[in-house]
């Protein structure tokens, strides 16, 4: 039995730890920055969008890890057109010890978070129901610059809220995925116009807050698209933190969320390490998300500096397989791209 948080609750107590750990269906629990008792030198929050569609697909961040800004942006091309195979650009300036000073907004609901640095600007502003993601950076691609102008709609009513307790005191993790939100926009790389269209390009946001233990792996899964012409995704996770109150797992279908219990990532394994290229498998303990997973693309990072280490693999590819809604209405999904990832991280 996983614990639903139906009520509007502050999200911190006075000691700074989660006031009811567990998962929600809309943004419930109230993020007060100020009540932040773990450090604000442990305090992590981002801001995430992907934006995509079958031919290609955009990711963007801002961070602020309090010793350390990130802000990125990514390009993946999924077409494999007369020979070509698939590839990704990306690029992620960094920040020295920004200490908050990003300025995130404390809720997803409303709000701009918008940085500029060198050659390179992001902004995502929300508001009347709708994001409009913007960005611009000199040099993407063989010194062709890229320019991005989206805009997410559609928002559905219900997503994935979870309030992860660490077992250290104080220390927390507060997240919101939302998934289907129908895409809009451009994408201009260098000559090459890129055009997402609503009828078939979806958006996920992942906003993440919280005081952060220093190492820690975390799993996670997503997709959106269209099953037998609905609006159809998924949010699977796991690896860090006390799950005991809830897992993140979630199927999205028209605009409704629907609970699951927990889902393993199957890695296949080749000398003894991980190999992400190789076809997957995803399986659950209620037999409610049987998906095999073909990947088309790591987009894959490592950052080690001893002290500090970021190892990143998230995988694109496509998604076959069952999901069963809390009615018991069995779902046959058949290629829908999304991503798995899994990341090891010293921060």
């Amino acid at each position: 039995m996983q614990h639903e948080i139906t009520r509007a609750i502050p999200l911190l107590d006075a000691r700074g730890s989660l006031t009811e750990p567990g998962y929600a269906k809309r943004l419930l629990p109230v993020y007060d920055r100020t009540k932040v008792k773990g450090g604000f030198a442990r305090l992590k929050e981002w801001d995430y969008y992907y934006v995509g569609c079958d031919r290609f697909g955009v990711a963007l961040t801002i961070a602020d890890n309090s010793y350390m800004g990130l802000d990125s942006i990514s390009f993946l091309s999924f077409e494999q057109e007369g020979g070509e195979k698939p590839w990704e650009v990306t690029k992620s300036p960094m920040r020295i010890f920004p200490m908050g000073k990003t300025g995130l907004p404390a809720t997803s609901a409303q709000g701009v978070t918008k940085i500029v640095g060198k050659g390179y600007f992001l902004t995502f502003t929300v508001a009347d129901g709708m994001r409009r993601l913007e960005a611009h950076m000199d040099d993407f691609k063989d010194g062709a610059a890229i320019d991005i102008d989206v805009t997410l709609m559609q928002e559905p009513e219900e997503s994935i809220v979870i309030c992860t307790p660490f077992e250290k005191p104080a220390h927390f993790y507060y997240n919101q995925k939302i998934n289907c939100m129908r895409a809009k926009g451009t994408v201009r790389l260098g000559d090459q116009m890129y055009t997402l269209d609503p009828g078939s390009a979806f958006g996920v946001l992942d906003w993440g807050r919280g005081v952060w233990t220093y190492h820690n792996t975390w799993y996670w899964g997503s997709a959106s698209g269209l099953v037998d012409g609905v609006d159809f995704g998924f949010n699977i996770g796991y690896g860090f933190g006390d799950t005991r109150a809830a897992s993140e797992n979630m199927l999205f279908y028209a605009g409704k969320a629907h609970k699951l219990s927990q889902v393993a990532f199957n890695i296949p394994m080749k000398d003894g390490k991980e190999d992400y290229l190789a076809p997957w498998t995803f399986t659950s303990d209620d037999g409610r998300f049987e998906m095999d997973f073909v990947p088309i693309i790591n987009r894959a990072s490592c950052t080690d500096v001893k002290l500090i280490k970021s190892d990143q693999n998230q995988v694109f590819g496509r998604f076959s397989g069952t999901a069963v809604l809390d009615d018991g209405t069995r779902l046959h999904v058949k290629d829908l791209l999304g991503f798995a990832e899994k990341v090891e991280n010293k921060w």
